[in-house]
């Protein structure tokens, strides 16, 4: 019968196996730290995220310049933009194909600034800031001109690697604006990709109060006439 180890020699097994393991282990899962720092991406490089209503085309090739970049959770999309053009950012893939977050109520859905349409780049320039927060596939499109500029080439995906993961002051990301909004630059250093983005109350075009809140403005004043057109058919009867 062959012998059993003795208690040295069978710790310094054990102390071999470790030791070839623990290198394969960190080959297999790498620190955090090794991730890439967090980056500022300005979307569509100098051509900026603009739409040009006579030439009917966008100021560049969003998905060419997709495809070159490597997005992590933390980092930054910097719209160059003006009031023309919207920026609706989605994990939505339905949302997406239909260039319209009309009917898209899911707490992932953001609209910020803009969209008033017009194309004639005379508006007021704006630069809007979008924190990536979703690990995996989201979405990006103008909606403006009833989703034209969307059809026109004004949209592009990425895939959000995890990288570091989020940093402190994005793990609890505000919810989804309701309205159409212009989010004020992040927190601390401009656009340093550490601070949160934090989306105002309801700002639209040119500072309006944007689609939703011009349709409610619409309602009220509606019910309104409707109480005074009321109160004149009952004094008529009562003549």
């Amino acid at each position: 019968m062959a012998g059993l180890l003795g208690l040295p020699a069978a710790a310094a097994a054990v102390a071999v196996l470790v030791a070839v393991a623990l290198p394969a282990a960190r080959a297999a899962s790498p620190a955090a730290d090794d991730a890439p720092e967090y980056r500022n991406h300005t979307v569509g490089g100098a051509d900026g995220w603009f739409f040009d209503a006579k030439a009917n085309a966008s100021s560049g090739n969003y998905s060419g310049w997709a495809n070159g970049e490597t997005f992590y959770l933390g980092d930054y999309l910097i719209f160059k933009t003006n009031d023309n053009s919207s920026v609706v950012h989605t994990t939505n893939a339905t949302t997406y194909a239909l260039c319209d977050p009309t009917d898209d109520l899911g707490p992932a859905t953001y609209i910020y600034g803009g969209g008033g349409g017009g194309g004639g780049g005379l508006e007021q320039n704006n630069t809007i800031p979008v924190p990536l927060v979703q690990e995996g596939a989201n979405y990006f499109f103008s909606d403006a001109d009833g989703g034209a500029q969307c059809q026109q080439g004004m949209r592009f995906e990425i895939k959000v690697e995890h990288g570091r993961g989020l940093p402190p002051s994005l793990k609890n990301p505000p919810p989804a604006p309701k309205e159409r909004v212009l989010a004020p630059p992040p927190a601390g250093t401009a656009f340093s990709g550490t601070g949160g983005v934090e989306p105002g109350d309801g700002a639209g075009d040119n500072g309006g109060e944007g689609r939703s809140g011009a349709g409610r403005a619409a309602a009220a004043g509606g019910r309104l006439l409707g109480a005074a057109v009321a109160v004149a058919l009952a004094a008529l009867v009562a003549a």
